[in-house]
């Protein structure tokens, strides 16, 4: 069984009422009593972009267990990769796979450097294929990303939602190692499904979507934190679960 938790889109800006969001889930996840095997964190780390931001990030994010991050709309790649990761300040898409307790993780970078909407391109669909013809056919993968590759019926997450998803569609379908995709960016708990496959959309430590049938305006910033564990059992089933952080 691996155990992962997801938190996503805490667009830390320097601001107390950020920093103290982002502070109460990890605490929350620090004081566990059975620690999670990793943390995904699905992008939108930063607000501006600036490597303060990824500073603050690196050392609010520090725990006992691996950190895995992609980038968001939000997050600009060269400070992301200097400040957060120890990279080379390159501005090359920042994918990267992770082998947690018997489960694969791709993290991908699904941004258009200075453009809402995502999309996966050439380079990290290669690698995204790649990685997975690597693995044996009996492997279980998770694939995770900012922007969720299907319609949420509220107009804000749907116009910057993925471009081409088709194309990542194609390689799941080769591909039966995938158990699930991942993303965040909507700022609303949700669950499709994509590719014939689970689809989990992460919800937002900063603010929480308001749906249209809720009522007037997109923000909703009364509502406390959110995240998902994940769990993925011996028979590559993933159950996932749903917490707020008061």
């Amino acid at each position: 069984m691996t155990l992962l938790a997801q938190i996503s889109d805490l667009h830390l800006d320097g601001s107390e009422r950020a920093t103290r969001r982002a502070i109460r889930v990890m605490d929350y996840l620090r004081a566990l009593p059975r620690p999670v095997d990793a943390l995904l964190v699905t992008g939108d780390i930063a607000d501006h972009g600036e490597e303060a931001e990824y500073e603050e990030a690196a050392r609010i994010l520090a725990a006992p267990f691996p950190v895995l991050t992609c980038p968001g709309n939000h997050d600009v790649r060269a400070a992301y990769r200097k400040a957060l990761l120890g990279q080379a300040p390159d501005p090359g898409p920042v994918n990267q796979v992770h082998h947690i307790a018997g489960t694969t993780v791709l993290m991908c970078d699904s941004t258009i450097p200075g453009r809402d909407e995502g999309r996966l391109d050439a380079q990290t669909l290669g690698w995204i294929d790649a990685t997975l013809t690597a693995l044996p056919q009996d492997a279980a993968a998770l694939i995770a990303f900012h922007q969720p590759p299907v319609v949420l019926h509220h107009p804000l997450p749907d116009a910057g939602r993925l471009q081409e998803p088709h194309r990542l569609a194609e390689l799941i379908h080769a591909h039966p190692q995938v158990v699930a995709v991942l993303t965040g960016h909507a700022h609303t708990a949700a669950t499709s499904t994509f590719a014939a496959r689970p689809l989990i959309v992460g919800p937002a430590v900063t603010w929480t979507l308001r749906m249209p049938w809720e009522g007037e305006g997109a923000a909703d910033r009364d509502q406390p934190p959110g995240l998902a564990f994940h769990v993925v059992d011996d028979e590559r089933r993933l159950t996932t679960h749903y917490r707020v952080v008061l």
